[in-house]
């Protein structure tokens, strides 16, 4: 059966997938559109069964807030090559699944995967797949994190391969709420406040300064004290209301919000960086 160019383009703009791919769907389904779009899908099927033990580290990080300012998403939208991630499509998904997510507010990973992707009959979960079969890697939506409070900022940092979300206890304003996810960002925090750190990271900590300790050659009874100096000083290093603020390294960052407004202090964070 003779396929036309124009058909070709027609499904191509459909679909997005190549050319050729289209050409050949076509042709496999004798010129029945529905089904050289199932053709293609199935095409992605398999493409995703080849890769997925590919290690797909590249990708986009993507955060934003709702328009009330009341919620903020971050998301991970992973691939295997950076030329992939910095392609316009990939980023039109990325983008797309991110808007999804501020909109309909899904309360999981699965539930995320599970929703309409804008625009076609296909779920977000399939319509990855779809996209492996166009580009030709591993493609996988690997983080969703989202923080609600009074207010959020969402900070996302040129290149895209590191985003925070802040939430506060009041409206910080547009500048103070920047500087703190711009905070989270550069310096790493591991948690809030020390009382919100998990208990098996403190363990852990005091387990490295106890052995470097006595690795100095300090006996045991010394060397519990010195491991319990070294946790309180990670706490300093490793808890956002405690770190001396990047902007002016003589505030904390909770020093630097009460200078702003005395009740004002975060409420929660997420923070995610590519590598």
């Amino acid at each position: 059966m003779k396929i036309t160019a124009a058909e070709v383009n027609k499904l191509r703009q459909q679909t997005g997938a190549g050319m050729m791919d289209c050409k050949n769907a076509l042709q496999e389904a004798n010129g029945d559109f529905d089904a050289a779009i199932d053709i293609l899908r199935k095409k992605g099927q398999k493409v995703a069964a080849k890769r997925s033990d590919r290690d797909a580290a590249e990708g986009l990080v993507l955060a934003k807030s709702t328009a009330d300012g009341k919620r903020a998403v971050l998301i991970v939208l992973n691939c295997e090559t950076d030329f992939v991630a910095k392609n316009d499509q990939f980023g039109n998904v990325a983008n797309t699944i991110l808007d999804i997510a501020i909109n309909n507010n899904p309360a999981s990973m699965d539930e995320l995967k599970a929703m309409n992707y804008t625009g076609s009959d296909l779920s977000i979960g399939d319509k990855l797949i779809e996209e492996i079969g166009k580009i030709g890697e591993k493609i996988d939506l690997s983080a969703f994190e989202t923080v609600s409070a009074e207010m959020v900022t969402a900070y996302n940092h040129p290149g895209n391969k590191l985003a925070s979300i802040v939430g506060f206890t009041a409206d910080a304003g547009a500048e103070v709420a920047r500087d703190v996810a711009m905070q989270v960002a550069a310096m790493a925090p591991v948690a809030v406040t020390p009382d919100t750190i998990p208990a098996d990271l403190i363990e852990k900590e005091r387990e490295i300064g106890k052995e470097l300790a006595m690795q100095e050659g300090k006996p045991a009874d010394m060397a519990e004290k010195i491991a319990e100096g070294r946790v309180k000083k990670w706490f300093k290093e490793a808890t956002l209301l405690n770190q001396p603020f990047i902007k002016d390294n003589k505030l904390s960052i909770d020093q630097y919000l009460k200078s702003q407004q005395a009740d004002l202090t975060v409420t929660d964070f997420k923070r995610i960086a590519l590598g």
